[in-house]
């Protein structure tokens, strides 16, 4: 990356950036802005940001690749976890979950985790994360954490993956 200075040298905050687990673990839109209003230049300051604020891992849930080449680019360290959707979709969640869950293992660590879009996919996979995690008990509650972390109501796709966390016992091994 190009050296910046004054203002721009802090870098430009994630839209929707939410911390799920207050220092350890956040949220929001891919850097850059997602589909159609993806901008190199939104992106670029994005990860500046996140470098500057300390983050040690972008965790992209993107089915595809993007934007991994960027993170490399930018020297912030990365994991592709995708939450694809078909059959699997579970074992999906679960390696995704399984991922998040060895990175915060290390205190040292601090994840940005996002997905195409701010929206239910994301705040479905990490509210069920708050479940496979042990941090909440029940379906009703961490969709209510989610919901009061967010601002957002919690739609029917984000509830699925509340229900599919629930359904197939996603949860990590007590140690």
């Amino acid at each position: 990356m190009s050296q910046l200075r004054g203002k721009w040298a802090q870098g430009l905050r994630p839209r929707f950036f939410t911390w799920v687990v207050k220092d350890r673990l956040a949220a929001g839109e891919r850097p850059g802005g997602f589909a159609r209003n993806h901008r190199k230049v939104r992106r670029q300051e994005e990860l500046i940001w996140l470098s500057a604020q300390g983050f040690t891992h972008v965790v992209s849930l993107l089915d595809s690749p993007h934007n991994l080449h960027a993170y490399e680019a930018a020297g912030l360290p990365y994991a592709h976890a995708p939450l694809v959707r078909h059959d699997d979709e579970a074992e999906h969640l679960r390696g995704a979950f399984e991922t998040i869950a060895v990175f915060l293992d290390d205190p040292a660590e601090k994840l940005f985790v996002h997905h195409e879009e701010f929206g239910d996919r994301l705040l479905g996979a990490l509210a069920g994360f708050l479940i496979y995690a042990r941090f909440v008990e029940s379906g009703p509650q961490t969709i209510s954490i989610m919901e009061k972390l967010t601002g957002r109501n919690l739609g029917t796709e984000g509830r699925e993956l509340v229900e599919l966390t629930l359904a197939h016992g996603l949860r990590r091994p007590e140690r």
